[in-house]
């Protein structure tokens, strides 16, 4: 079975890159360019995954975050932030929004995918027999 990942990016070069590094790797990808439709998106897919810029036209990140986490079937889908934001306390402002994790950007095109994989649940991955 194919994963399937929600990018929610609206830099159309990170969101093209993104892309490009999970589907080469195997991902089924559909893209959001801001919250709402991430939020709609994300309803209709049930990815295996969220990974989801803070900086956002409109919602933020950590409002998109938090409306997730309150829909009971995505209440336990990993939502990954991958931003620019890097200050003192933004990863701990995105994991108390409801992210399980945080990759900062610019993105290492090398370790991308795995940096991803690490939040993936291990049946998500296809590792169960």
């Amino acid at each position: 079975m194919n994963r399937k990942i929600l990018l929610v990016e609206d830099n159309p070069q990170n969101r093209y890159l993104a892309m490009f590094l999970l589907e080469r790797s195997g991902y089924i990808v559909a893209a959001a360019v801001d919250g709402r439709a991430a939020i709609d998106m994300a309803v209709d897919l049930r990815p295996d995954a969220v990974l989801l810029d803070i900086q956002l036209p409109g919602m933020d990140g950590y409002a998109v975050a938090r409306e997730l986490r309150s829909i009971p079937a995505l209440e336990h889908t990993p939502i990954i932030a991958v931003t620019s934001y890097a200050m003192p306390g933004d990863r701990d402002k995105a994991l108390a929004a409801g992210c399980v994790g945080y990759i900062e950007k610019p993105i290492d095109p090398e370790g991308f995918v795995a940096e991803v994989e690490r939040y993936l649940p291990p049946q998500s991955r296809g590792d169960a027999a």
